[in-house]
């Protein structure tokens, strides 16, 4: 079995806390999980992997990423779907790189629906997330990305055509919106260049810019940290867990 898993002991909001994937190739992997009790490897399930932003990270401590409400929300949508937030290092190539390598051992040993393969990621994780579509875009059905920048190059992702939603506040007081704006600009380009019609890339990729007000009705007036209101938005957790043909 390539690396194997040394499962937690703790539980916090439903998720098991500090499970460890030992990897050969990329170390150490923490994350937390949600597993359903009716898992049993007969049918295939959906998977979620959600990556949280700086303060969630594991030198933050064990269950610091259970502060956001993304990987919790998310169980909403689909009771037959395993949920993974992992508590990575950073958000650059070594955690982009762990990130599928954990993608990739639930494909591998878990009965998993492939057509139903989730990516999320909040702030830093949304630059890690990025940095798993340059690298490796096929492996996910849709990546939601909240209060960030793209890190990332394009290029794999636009011929993927796996979906995109970014979304942030107009004033994010970390990153500002201009980042995702651009990175919307890039895609829909590269789509254009291919020949798709106007109507086809806004199936693949969405920008969504909120107004101070979308906030403060949330109870936040930083719109960086009012980012986390994204988890609780059906109209932006269902885009997610939808249909994406």
């Amino acid at each position: 079995m390539p690396g194997s898993i040394t499962v937690g002991t703790q539980m916090q909001r439903g998720f098991i806390q500090n499970n460890i994937l030992h990897s050969p190739e990329h170390g150490d992997i923490h994350y937390s999980s949600y597993i359903p009790k009716s898992y049993d490897g007969s049918k295939p399930y959906a998977l979620f992997v959600t990556l949280p932003g700086w303060e969630g990270l594991y030198f933050q401590g064990v269950g610091a990423n259970m502060v956001e409400d993304f990987g919790v929300e998310s169980i909403r949508y689909n009771s037959a779907m395993i949920v993974l937030s992992p508590q990575l290092n950073d958000w650059g190539e070594t955690s982009a790189e762990q990130a599928i390598a954990l993608t990739e051992y639930f494909l591998t040993h878990y009965t998993i629906d492939p057509d139903k393969v989730y990516l999320h990621g909040y702030s830093g994780g949304g630059e890690t997330g990025s940095l798993v579509m340059e690298k490796r875009p096929e492996l996910f059905t849709a990546f939601l990305c909240c209060a960030t920048q793209w890190d990332g190059e394009m290029t794999a992702l636009a011929q993927a055509k796996t979906p995109v939603y970014l979304v942030t506040g107009e004033d994010d007081s970390y990153y500002g919106s201009q980042p995702l704006k651009d990175a919307y600009q890039k895609l829909h380009d590269l789509y254009l260049a291919e020949g798709l019609t106007e109507s086809e890339i806004a199936e693949l990729v969405t920008l969504d810019v909120k107004k101070q007000k979308y906030f403060t009705d949330s109870g936040f007036t930083d719109q960086h940290i009012g980012g986390q209101a994204f988890a609780k938005d059906e109209s932006i957790m269902g885009w997610l867990f939808g249909e994406h043909e």
